[in-house]
């Protein structure tokens, strides 16, 4: 049997030789200085990807055009405002919540999180209505991408989603961490242009704001009041996010620094939330019947700023609609990773056949119906949470010092010894996560860290080395574990 005792030893060997080819540096100050600042900084890189990614997923084709805002928040005036507020404040700690508890089951789908915290009845039922929620909001931003283009350029709409439709399929084939990059790295540009238009709003805003609460009364919107509205949309909003942010949560070993990038991405999303609410009521006179109205805002200021926030919104269209179907796909597939590049094609060109039934009413009827599931899903999540939260902390604090040891192990210019050894091994048999996949994990993490730090005499050719000769061993080792825990 393959133990942590056994992996233990193969890496000693593998970094014995290692060191004794080098000449064995010992552990300085200067070694330990630098450690903590590349530590550091891949935190702090890690958690605004983390943070950028659940913003850009948070943030899609109906709240970046402005129309969900119009219909769940503008509608009831300035109450409505402050119910959007509200609603930011719950998604800091909802983001912070998810992501904390992808990372620490260490999920690849959200039905891995459901499924430990729910009755199997409930977890499935909560399964399909993410599954149907993820698939309506992707196929929600085929709808969005055609009323772009009709409303910025009046292209027929057909042709905005048959671009997000293109690219959609080219990028979709790309593994999770590239995936968040590409959804993080559009972000930047939607909040740059919502705080121009704020402030801009804010300083033609009319002076009596009473005189805004008729005209913001006769928006159509299928909700009751303000705060069923706020409710219903941190429900609808969870929905959304959930499954792809259980996803990326999944790739990262660490429970606290996912929380902390969920924390600071849904900060950000609710500043955003409550900004846009804001100025799109300070200045609801001025935008019509319009399908995208933040557009129509940002055009009125300048029409240069008008093809950006076009642009923008194009960008974070394409964020939720390859977060969308990203995440269904890896649902569908769970178990069979070979068939997601099949899977994933079929289900984006169903979602694109569906979408020609108008921006506008799909907002207004299919997103209030399911924010009432996410309602049921939040007070599941939340009681989880707030009941394992001690464990959580305590398996973050384990994994944390396992990842720290493996580097010291695999590091050529760190001193490994016995005692560290057996530190090691106590800790990791101690985690909730398999012993054979958490080593797995961490050594590959561990490898990466290490050929991306210059100032460590660690190359890829290293790498290879390390991954031949222990890697070799541990793979079937692994597959022995796995067979016997399913034999029993």
């Amino acid at each position: 049997m393959y133990t942590v005792k056994t992996f233990g030893a193969q890496c000693a060997g593998v970094a014995s030789q290692r060191h004794t080819h080098r000449g064995m540096r010992t552990h300085d100050r200067q070694a330990a200085s630098h450690l903590k600042g590349f530590l550091v900084n891949t935190v702090v890189k890690r958690v605004l990807s983390i943070s950028m990614a659940f913003v850009g997923l948070s943030v899609g084709a109906g709240f970046a055009s402005g129309q969900e805002v119009l219909q769940f928040f503008v509608k009831f005036g300035m109450k409505g405002v402050l119910g959007a507020l509200a609603v930011g404040v719950a998604m800091a700690f909802i983001g912070m919540i998810i992501l904390q508890l992808g990372s620490y089951y260490q999920a690849d789908g959200h039905n891995v999180v459901l499924d430990k915290m729910a009755h199997p009845i409930t977890a499935k039922f909560l399964d399909f209505c993410v599954m149907l929620t993820i698939f309506s909001i992707g196929m929600v931003m085929f709808a969005g991408a055609g009323a772009n283009f009709d409303q910025q350029f009046g292209w027929p709409s057909w042709t905005g989603s048959v671009l997000l439709l293109v690219l959609t399929l080219v990028l979709g084939h790309f593994d999770v961490d590239k995936v968040s990059q590409i959804i993080g790295a559009i972000t930047p540009g939607i909040i740059i242009l919502v705080l121009v238009a704020a402030v801009y709003s804010i300083m033609h805003a009319p002076s009596d704001l009473s005189a805004l609460e008729p005209m913001a009364a006769e928006i159509q919107s299928t909700l009751p009041n303000y705060w069923i509205s706020s409710l219903n949309y941190i429900g609808f909003s969870l929905m959304v996010v959930v499954s792809m942010s259980i996803v990326i949560g999944g790739y990262y070993l660490n429970p606290r620094i996912a929380g902390i990038g969920g924390l600071v991405g849904g900060a950000v999303f609710g500043a955003l939330l409550f900004l846009s609410a804001l100025i799109l009521f300070l200045q609801v006179g001025d935008l019509g019947d319009a399908d995208l109205p933040m557009l129509t805002l940002v055009t009125n200021i300048h029409p240069t700023l008008g093809l950006l926030m076009s642009i923008a919104i194009y960008g974070m269209i394409f964020n939720s609609a390859l977060g969308m179907f990203f995440a269904l796909t890896s649902r569908l597939t769970t178990g069979h990773p070979e068939r997601f590049n099949k899977v994933f094609v079929i289900t984006v060109l169903i979602g694109f056949a569906a979408s020609f039934m108008g921006f506008k009413t799909l907002v207004s009827y299919v997103y209030p119906a399911l924010g009432y599931v996410g309602v049921l899903l939040m007070a599941l999540l939340c009681i989880n949470w707030i009941r394992d939260h001690a464990t959580i902390s305590a398996e973050s604090r384990r994994r944390a010092r396992i990842r720290d040891l493996v580097r010291l192990k695999l590091d050529p210019a760190q001193r490994f010894t016995a005692k560290d050894e057996k530190e090691l091994a106590k800790r990791v048999s101690k985690s909730n996560i398999a012993d054979a996949d958490l080593i797995e994990t961490v050594h590959e993490k561990v490898t990466e860290e290490l050929v991306a730090d210059d100032d460590i005499e660690f190359t890829e050719e290293d790498a290879a080395v390390v991954m031949e000769e222990l890697s070799t061993s541990e793979q079937g080792a692994v597959a022995e574990v796995k067979g016997a825990k399913g034999d029993k």
